[in-house]
Formats: structure tokens, sequence, C-alpha cells
């Protein structure tokens, strides 16, 4: 299967209203007496000077998305699909969100840590065993977003009482497809949305 490219959004986004020629070129020497020789980062240093030194370089270890093949870059962003499901799992069992920012950003991150929080709120701990097919179907022209449906059977999910322990509700679950949306993220691939869809 071929992943398809898609347009990044650009909802909220617009243009700026062409410059005039003949504004531009009274402009022209102006504008040229305001360059200098040494780029600044923009960093505001701690004596109280700006920083006119080259921009350091990014201290990520991840390679730029545009700069790995793409049967790479898919494995990379399937590994961390993969590593964000173990995550999800782990912080449902605990009732403790703190770890999921580690493979998540918002909005999912949000939802997710709400619904953990809830989860806690009432008592309760979630177990579940559930089984993945995952497949990247798209990604965004500019590579920073890559899309990944999901076939996940849950095989069991039960809810116990976290002082008893005993078992509340749930029982064997079903299977859907899911959409998640895996965003580049300060270096590293992180789930930013996952969507419900028909039963798979």
């Amino acid at each position: 299967m071929r992943a398809r490219l898609v347009r990044p959004p650009t909802q909220g986004v617009r243009r700026a209203a062409p410059i005039p020629a003949t504004l531009l070129l009274s402009l022209a020497p102006l504008l040229a007496a305001c360059g200098t020789s040494h780029p600044s980062s923009g960093a505001l240093k701690p004596e109280g000077s700006f920083d006119t030194g080259a921009a350091a370089a990014p201290t990520s270890t991840a390679a730029a998305p545009s700069a790995q093949p793409t049967e790479q870059l898919y494995k990379t962003v399937l590994q961390r699909y993969r590593d964000y499901q173990a995550v999800y799992k782990r912080v449902y069992e605990r009732n403790d969100p703190a770890e999921l920012a580690t493979v998540a950003v918002n909005p999912l991150l949000a939802e997710v840590t709400q619904d953990v929080e809830r989860t806690k709120a009432r008592g309760e701990i979630w177990r579940f065993a559930n089984t993945h097919n995952p497949r990247v179907y798209a990604r965004s022209t500019d590579g920073t977003k890559v899309y990944v449906i999901d076939c996940v059977r849950t095989l069991s999910g039960y809810r116990f009482s976290a002082t008893t322990g005993k078992r509340v509700g749930g029982g064997k679950g079903g299977s859907y497809l899911y959409r998640s949306t895996v965003l580049y993220d300060s270096g590293a691939w992180k789930v930013a949305a996952t969507v419900q869809d028909r039963p798979c």
C-alpha cells in the first residue's frame, strides 16, 4: 500500500497584500543598510547583550523528517505509534498520566490526561488487552505529519476498584478502525490525535 501526500491545513492563514513595485524600489536602499554579516540567534545573554553569533544547531538526535528515506521514516513513525499504545495502556493501569507526554502532544495529550484523572477520581483502574495492526496511509506534503490507520481489536477491557481490587465492569471488546495523526514535534514523533472510525 502506498501512502498518499496531503497538504497541511491552512485554516486561519491569510496572505499579505502585495507591495507595489514603486514602494519596494524606494525602500531598497534603506533595507540594504539594515543587513548584518553576522546572523543573530536572538538569544538574550544574562549580562544584557544580544547574542550575535551563529545560531546553535539543534541538540535533538532525531533526524528531520525530510532527511530520512520514506521507508525509514514510516518505520520510525509506526514504532512511535506502538510506543504510544504501550504508554497509553500503562497510564490507565497506573492512573498516572505523567509518562504520556513522552509520546503524545495536544490535543490528544490533554484528552487522555483528563480521562485518566476522571477514572482515578472514580476510584477505578482500567486494564485491557488490545491487538494492533498499524499502517501508514498518508503524510503531509511538508513531512511533519504522518497519518496512521490501525484496526484495534480489544480482546478484553475491565474496570477494577482501586481500593479493593475487585472487578467492577467491562468485558470483551470489539474491533474498530482508528485513524491517528503522528506529528513531528521538537525532534520527536508524537501522536497528536486519534479518531475511532468504523468496525473492522
